[in-house]
Parts: C-alpha cells; structure tokens; sequence
C-alpha cells in the first residue's frame, strides 16, 4: 500500500490533495497540520486519512523513522500570509523547517513535492524559474525564494542529481493565484474570488482596486489557475517520479481582476435565473465597486503575474488549465451548493 504524508493537509491545497488521493484510492495518508484554528476541521471531515499528527510533533517523529516507508511527502504546511511582517517566524515555518524535512525525505528515501510561490518573483516582469527574474517584495516571497535556492544547491543544476536517480526526487511548484474549494478558512488571504462571492450574496455587488501601477480600475492582471488544475499537475508529477526540477503553475494566460469580478456576477445571476451580463453593463449598473488602492500595499503588490509554462511543458506535462470564466463558474456553483464552504 502507498503510504503518502501531507503538511498543511488542512489547508486549501493540503486538502484537496488528499481529496485528489482519494479520488485514486489511496487512503493510506498521515495528515499533518496544527489544528489551532480549529474550524480547519471541515477540510478533512469527508475525507480519508490513515492518521492525524499535529505539526509540532509530526517533523521529528518522521526523521528518525516513525512512520515506516513514506512513498511521496507533499509539503503544503507553511505561512501563507503575504502580509505576514515577523520575518523570524516566517523563516522557521517556510525556510528552516523545509530544509528539515527535506533531509528527511532523503534520509527516508521518500519523494519531496512541495509549495513554492509566485511570490518569489516580486517586483519582475518576467515569470521564468531563472534567478534573474527571482526579485520578491515581502519576506512571504523571500522565505519561499530562499528554499528554492536551497533545493537548487543540494540537487545540482537544472536538478541532475535528483533526475540522475542519486538523490529522490524533489518538485517545487511556483503556485499562482489559485482559487476554489476549501479556503473558506484563510480570512484576508482567501481569493478574490471567494471574496466576491460573499460580498455579492450579501451587499448586490463586488469590490476590486481602483487605479494603480499604471492600470486602470480593476485592470491589474494575474494569472488565477483553479484548484483542481493545481491537484492534477501534482499527481501528474506524482506519476513521473523521475521528473525533479522547480514549476510555474499556473495557467500561462494573465487576466485581469475585472474578468473574476463579472465572472462571480454572472455565476451567480445564472443561479438566479438571470441572464449574463457584458462588463460595462455590470459596472454601470454598480455591481463592481472600485476602491481605492490601499496605502499598506503599495510597492509590495504584484500588479501583472503570467507563469511561463515553457519549463513545465517541457517535462511531458500537457494538462489543459481552466481559464477564469469556467473555473470560477465551478467554483461558484460548489459554494452554492456546499454552505459550509463559504
């Protein structure tokens, strides 16, 4: 039986992934997250898992063997919060730790596949995992850079030594704006989508930033890839055991903020009976609010992300991404349906 662990397991992707698992018949998961927030509970309540460790115990316990042979570890357990300001804490949870428990998997002989971030990529106007391009605004991206560079170093360029079979593999994935199902508990860090869906269902409309960084209301840009395009690509690397090497993942196609906004409208006036609506029509009926673009974002806001999907094709991965329109549509449709997700 293939024994899999994943961190952050309940968390947004952490989850869906062990609901990807399941979908295939592997059940023989160790869960591992800190339970704090408690009401986390809900994103592992209908799935199935073999065992539940919390992530204070979890670390030492695998290194020295505890868990018997783990095929793969998916490591999605860290700080996600981009505006996360204790630079220490951040490193402990995203850079210490990782480097941790990748000698683990080493010492173990089991697979790493962990979460990196757009983030790494900050202030450039090019999305190509190369270093020239690796500029992050914040200690969010910072801490998420610093591991990649660590992964680098201890698998050899372009990842050879891992690739060569000397070491086991190890996949970084550059996640994008990733939105759908099961981030009902990340607060201010939860998607734009997310955000709208409940400010439609209780005030008639949606909020998005004005005018900022040489765009115009709603206009910034960013590459939003749905959750389930985000578990396949995983899996498909969970199939691939001999692919190594940090990945974009996202969808490769910039849209802007405004796209999301009448895309949430729209999902939700279809489950009103309602017909769709063209952007100029929803805005000058109100439905999109502009707001002014906040002080405590300003130069540490990404106002354009395209993931270049040129190193994630090249491994053979050929997934088709859902784009903005039908993955929110999806996602609109599950919140609906599931009030418990919301």
């Amino acid at each position: 039986m293939t024994r899999i662990v994943v961190t952050g397991a309940a968390g947004f992707i952490g989850s869906n992934l062990i609901k990807g698992l399941n979908a295939r018949g592997i059940n023989d998961i160790i869960a591992v997250d800190d339970l704090t927030q408690g009401d986390k509970f809900r994103n592992l309540a209908d799935l199935k898992i073999a065992d539940y460790l919390d992530a204070s115990v979890f670390y030492d316990m695998f290194a020295s063997g505890s868990f018997g042979q783990v095929e793969a570890v998916f490591h999605e357990g860290a700080c996600s919060d981009t505006m996360e300001t204790n630079g220490k804490y951040m490193m402990d949870n995203n850079y210490t730790l990782s480097c941790s428990l990748f000698h683990a998997c080493q010492k173990r002989g089991a697979r790493l596949l962990y979460a990196s971030s757009a983030a790494t990529y900050g202030g450039s106007d090019t999305f190509r995992e190369d270093p020239i391009f690796e500029h992050p605004l914040n200690v969010y991206g910072y801490s998420k850079l610093l591991f990649d560079q660590r992964m680098r170093r201890e698998c050899g360029i372009d990842f050879h030594r891992s690739i060569a079979g000397k070491i086991s593999q190890v996949v970084g994935f550059r996640y994008f704006n990733v939105y759908g199902p099961r981030e009902q508990h990340k607060g201010r860090m939860a998607s734009v989508a997310f955000h709208q869906f409940n400010q439609f269902k209780a005030e008639g409309k949606v909020k998005l930033f004005g005018d900022y960084g040489g765009y115009g209301a709603g206009s910034q840009m960013r590459d939003f890839v749905f959750i389930d395009d985000v578990v396949a690509v995983n899996l498909w690397f969970f199939d691939h055991p001999a692919k190594s090497g940090i990945f974009n993942l996202g969808t490769g196609r910039a849209q802007p903020f405004n796209d999301v906004a009448s895309s949430v409208v729209n999902a939700l006036r279809a489950v009103q009976g309602q017909a769709p609506l063209p952007l100029q029509d929803i805005i000058a009926q109100g439905l999109i609010e502009y707001v002014a673009f906040p002080d405590a974002l300003r130069g540490k806001y990404q106002c354009y992300t395209q993931a270049d999907l040129t190193a994630l094709r090249a491994t053979g991965c050929d997934h088709p991404f859902s784009d903005v329109q039908s993955g929110v549509e999806q996602y609109v449709q599950t919140l609906t349906s599931q009030p418990s997700r919301i």
